[in-house]
């Protein structure tokens, strides 16, 4: 198995974060969540790893800010599943799980160094 990076094609993040996969080496495939958005069961996992919904969620973004404040206030899980199969790029970029099922959100050159343990 392999890792795989979620994210956007276009996100300078995610590209961050495959140039930093390519210089080390590190096999992994990429997920454009646009065209492949994460099934519910999928960002259910990605909510509980990541300490709930609202986690998961970056709350400086454009897409963010032009919801309706209704839309931001979700109160269910369904609400959240609901919101995030609808605007994918909400979701805090990349999204990297390894072949253990570990999710985490973001790049750094140090998180990544300790996460997949090269280049220290």
């Amino acid at each position: 198995m392999t890792t795989t990076v979620y994210g956007l094609k276009n996100c300078d993040t995610c590209k961050k974060a495959t140039k930093w996969l390519d210089r080390f080496a590190v096999p992994y495939a990429f997920v454009d969540y646009r065209e492949a958005k994460p099934t519910p069961e999928t960002l259910v996992d990605w909510a509980g790893q990541a300490g709930g919904f609202a986690a998961l969620v970056n709350k400086s973004s454009t897409t963010w800010r032009q919801l309706s404040d209704n839309r931001k206030a979700a109160a269910s899980d369904a609400e959240w599943k609901l919101l995030l199969r609808e605007h994918p790029q909400l979701i805090k970029r990349p999204v990297v799980v390894t072949a253990d099922g570990v999710m985490t959100q973001g790049f750094t050159d140090n998180g990544f160094k300790q996460r997949f343990g090269v280049g220290a």
